[in-house]
């Protein structure tokens, strides 16, 4: 078996410059310096005498990068349109929380608790969902997120259902403390993901969302890398959650759970650029900096951010970071 392995790498490792990673490498290339230039600037940003809203709200941003860029390594790489990512970052948040309040564990140890929960409960959703084709395994994601809102309210005696639970353990009281949490979380995040697509592993999911079957006549278990797959988008989900719940002091269907998080994660990750991992951060940046810029318009401030985005998407393919980079990506 090493030797069939050894064998069906040598095709993919030429499918793989031929069909667009060399590509796809020159185009990330040119996308890491105007983003390290980003992560400087954001880095200093608090020094500068920036308000305690401003970089809270630019906390959240980077929270929702990081659940953005967990879909884009499913999306991106697997093809596999998950519309539920939600149920991810809502396991690992709601897990850390009940920990929180229940066991007086420590708030490190409720993290990892509400990480391992998003891990296993994505795998029992991903073991039956991954066997669906087409529309069915995004609808099944759906129906998990609905599923878990309902638990969540049944069980309102535990998770304090529609109201929320408060968690007696906050992350810090300094905005500016929080803020460094949260863009080191997403850095970490973003270097992590970037190097695992750009590995071999990164090349054998992506010759699997090109043609699954041809990926697997070259010998490789396309169910096993699947199931890691979502394992990782799970962990890094998980994780994010957990944070934001402990940056806020409480959890909510509303701020973890809810519909409109799942959108606002999957505009942020195809507007950013599919297949970049980073592109993911722009786009996140992107929803919640204008939503609170445009917030003073009222009822058509959705509106116009929605615009704006569907503008960027029809007139830009590649998403905010061709746009930035300056020049067009061309898929494999």
């Amino acid at each position: 078996m090493q030797i069939q392995g050894a064998r069906a790498l040598r095709p993919l490792q030429r499918w793989s410059v031929e069909q667009g990673a060399g590509r796809r490498g020159g185009f990330l290339g040119r996308a890491i310096w105007p983003f390290a230039a980003l992560a400087a600037a954001l880095a200093v940003l608090p020094w500068l005498g920036v308000s305690a809203y401003v970089l809270g709200v630019l906390t959240l941003a980077f929270y929702l990068g990081v659940f953005a860029m967990a879909w884009d390594l499913l999306f991106g790489y697997l093809g596999e349109v998950n519309f539920g990512p939600t149920f991810l970052v809502g396991l690992g948040a709601y897990g850390a929380a009940l920990l929180n309040n229940y066991t007086g564990l420590a708030l490190w140890g409720c993290l990892a608790g509400g990480a391992a929960a998003a891990v296993v409960g994505g795998l029992l959703l991903a073991l039956p969902a991954l066997r669906l084709r087409g529309p069915y395994f995004g609808l099944v994601t759906l129906a998990a997120v609905l599923f878990l809102q309902r638990v969540i309210v049944i069980a309102a005696r535990y998770t304090g259902g529609e109201i929320g639970l408060a968690v007696p353990s906050v992350l810090s009281l300094s905005a500016r403390v929080n803020y460094y949490y949260a863009l080191g979380f997403m850095l970490l995040s973003g270097a992590v993901l970037l190097a695992l697509v750009n590995s071999p592993l990164g090349l054998i999911l992506q010759a699997i969302g090109q043609d699954a079957m041809d990926a697997a006549v070259l010998g490789f278990n396309v169910t096993k890398y699947k199931l890691a797959a979502f394992c990782l988008s799970a962990l890094f989900s998980g994780l994010a959650g957990g944070l934001t719940i402990f940056y806020l002091g409480t959890v909510s269907v509303g701020t973890v759970v809810d519909i409109a998080v799942t959108l606002q994660i999957i505009i942020a990750a195809i507007l950013g650029g599919r297949r970049t991992i980073i592109g993911a951060v722009l786009g996140a940046l992107f929803l919640i900096v204008m939503g609170e810029y445009l917030r003073p318009l009222g009822d058509l401030n959705e509106f116009v951010v929605a615009a704006l985005a569907l503008g960027v998407l029809l007139w830009a393919p590649d998403g905010l970071l061709g746009f930035v980079v300056g020049s067009r990506r061309v898929e494999g």
